[in-house]
């Protein structure tokens, strides 16, 4: 049986990649240099060797899961700032798929905060019961961690007929 344990216990997810000073291996006093997104990270140790999966993985499993269910027309951004992150994060092209997810690591378990932009006329309660479903599955199946809790913020509605009118301005 594998053996789970998270450095350090508690915090949100970084997707930082700046490095920080850590102590290495077992007796080892010696400090190396270690990306900070790793410290935040689930290490599985199964005797053969340690296995890392980083809360940032941890996110975009539960940002794919959720836009795999119909009636999410989108994640967006959490917080004040997020929304111009976001919108910088487009111009520049960068990876999007943990947008408007946050993730909370233990051990052996893992919480979920989602933001999403759902389709209007679908029911929200039913599309927020299959996320959840979907991400606890999704997140269990890769990681074998234990999804506890997926609290899902409704955001925003989408609405098809704004962007065809929004096209047809521009053509």
């Amino acid at each position: 049986m594998s053996d789970t344990h998270v450095e350090p216990p508690g915090g949100r997810s970084s997707t930082s990649t700046s490095t920080t000073p850590r102590a290495a291996g077992s007796g080892d006093e010696s400090a190396q240099l270690v990306p900070s997104q790793i410290i935040d990270a689930v290490q599985l140790d199964s005797g053969h060797g340690k296995t890392v999966i980083a809360d940032s993985v941890v996110a975009k499993i539960a940002g794919a899961a959720a836009r795999e269910i119909e009636g999410v027309h989108d994640l967006v951004p959490i917080g004040t700032g997020g929304a111009i992150a976001g919108f910088a994060g487009r111009l520049a092209r960068s990876d999007q798929r943990a947008t408007g997810v946050n993730v909370e690591v233990g051990q052996r378990e893992a919480a979920v905060d989602l933001n999403m932009r759902v389709e209007y006329g679908v029911s929200i309660p039913q599309v927020a019961e299959a996320v959840r479903q979907n991400i606890a599955e999704r997140v269990r199946g890769m990681t074998g961690l234990v999804v506890k809790e997926v609290n899902i913020n409704a955001a925003d509605l989408y609405f098809p007929e704004e962007e065809v009118v929004a096209q047809s301005r521009v053509e």
